[in-house]
């Protein structure tokens, strides 16, 4: 029988131990080539549409563009996959209340694309650096990653504490893989696209997943603004921001904004109160002392 990286049993504990041990981890055929392929072929005319970027780090040879969610329905069945968030929630609700999506970004290295920068995503907070996590990526290829098109290069254990030294101990690993299967890696770990010295365009989608406190790389709310979101499960649109990160931040007019999803509220709305349970305590044995 194949083997079946959902099913084993402990597949969340063991991934995430190799994920927090290494910095990355490859899961060969995660969801089925068809998949990718349709996905990628939903994605044919704004691959052919977007310009290629400006700027030497996100690349003059490339093409990027993000609010997939909003460009094929086959988008969520991998921002959603159980696996994955069971992964990214092992790793980052230490430090959370809830997760939320960062960004779904769908790149294409074109012939003569050169090596990128090698960088950490998590440097885009500027946070304390060791101690906490604060996203999680994960890569799709949509063709056959491999050296000679630019397949992303990984510093193994450059994360952690690890990423606050000058330079990694290691030298980079080339994340060869296929369709159907997923590169994940922490936001600590030092990475970075390999130049495409073929004569072929290597496509793929990386989805990254941050902590619900932090303001994500994609302004979700701007990706899929409530006419969008109405369409997306109450699940999807709580992950893209329709929920609030306790206590009370993210909210619209004092309460959770997947009101917004509903029929439109009549008149003024209430505030109301969304605190962690330590501070559910603390406030209401407060009001009953000012009470008596």
């Amino acid at each position: 029988m194949p083997h079946d990286p959902i099913a084993a049993p402990g597949a969340v504990d063991r991934w995430s131990a190799q994920l927090l041990d290494q910095g990355y981890i490859v899961i060969p055929d995660l969801v089925p080539r068809a998949r990718i392929a349709a996905l990628d072929a939903d994605l044919t005319d704004d691959f052919a549409d977007t310009p290629f970027c400006e700027g030497p780090f996100y690349g003059r040879l490339t093409k990027r563009f993000g609010r997939l969610l909003a460009r094929s329905d086959r988008t969520a069945a991998l921002v959603q996959h159980k696996l994955i968030l069971g992964i990214t929630e092992r790793i980052l609700q230490p430090y959370c209340d809830v997760i939320q999506l960062n960004l779904t970004q769908a790149i294409a290295l074109h012939p003569g694309a050169l090596p990128q920068l090698p960088h950490r995503d998590q440097d885009m907070w500027r946070g304390e650096t060791g101690r906490v996590e604060y996203l999680v990526n994960v890569m799709w290829p949509f063709t056959d990653y491999h050296a000679g098109n630019g397949a992303t290069l990984i510093w193994p254990c450059s994360h952690g504490a690890n990423a606050a030294r000058p330079e990694p101990t290691c030298a980079p690993v080339i994340a060869a893989m296929r369709p159907g299967s997923a590169l994940i890696f922490l936001g600590s770990t030092l990475h970075g696209a390999g130049g495409n010295e073929s004569n072929a365009v290597r496509r793929g989608m990386i989805t990254s997943y941050c902590l619900g406190w932090l303001k994500p790389y994609e302004n979700q709310w701007l990706a899929y603004p409530p006419p969008v979101a109405r369409r997306f499960s109450p699940e999807l649109a709580a992950l893209v921001g329709y929920r609030q990160h306790r206590p009370n931040l993210g909210n619209f007019e004092g309460r959770c904004p997947s009101i917004l999803l509903g029929d439109d509220p009549d008149g003024a709305i209430g505030a109301v109160d969304a605190l962690r349970q330590d501070q559910e305590v603390l406030v209401e044995a407060f009001a009953a002392g000012q009470q008596r």
